[in-house]
């Protein structure tokens, strides 16, 4: 009888360890953020699309030089300079910041 209750006692001893050391797997993110990244990187391809095809049609576009990151520069009626970023806002830049184009 007291090996049974001792063998019971060890069972349910590394039972109730395991149970409290077994985690569930959390998910990084949920179907709602994946779908909110998802919805924000849309938005900037589109607003970035629609800001270049309106600057291209606009605006003059500065052969010779381009922006930081090899952007394309273009100058409005002002006479300013500035690229589309990726999330298709425009970049105003200084004359000393343009660099010359890589042919």
């Amino acid at each position: 009888m007291k090996n049974v209750l001792k063998v019971a006692l060890i069972a349910v001893g590394i039972f109730s360890f395991a149970q409290s050391q077994a985690k569930p797997m959390q998910q990084d993110t949920t179907v709602g953020q994946k779908m909110k990244h998802t919805a924000k990187k849309v938005g900037h391809a589109t607003a970035h699309a629609a800001a270049t095809t309106e600057s291209a049609v606009v605006d003059k576009k500065y052969d010779g030089k381009c922006g930081p990151g090899g952007e394309t520069v273009y100058i409005n009626k002002h006479s300013h300079y500035y690229y589309i970023n990726k999330r298709g806002h425009r970049v105003y830049l200084k004359k000393s910041q343009l660099m010359d184009k890589k042919m």
